[in-house]
């Protein structure tokens, strides 16, 4: 891609500017929907399995391993 073409699709990149003092906070569940969140996080999963030099999982998602913690006391209850 040309120089220029690139700098006319940076044009329509979502860019917001916030002094620092004026930052919106780090939890974005009220101002984004989690569609968003997982849009941006995906590439950030592929940068860290290639930066780890592992290939990505292809296992199916019943598959998955997980691990059950039992909740602190006085956590609140989290249903599946």
């Amino acid at each position: 891609m040309a120089h220029s073409a690139k700098r006319q699709d940076r044009r329509h990149w979502p860019v917001r500017r916030f002094t620092l003092a004026a930052q919106p906070p780090e939890d974005l569940s009220g101002e984004t929907t989690a569609e968003e969140r997982l849009e941006m996080m995906w590439p950030l999963a592929l940068d860290a399995w290639t930066l780890a030099g592992l290939p990505l999982p292809d296992y199916t998602r019943g598959a998955a391993p997980v691990r059950l913690v039992a909740a602190a006391a006085g956590s609140p209850a989290v249903e599946p």
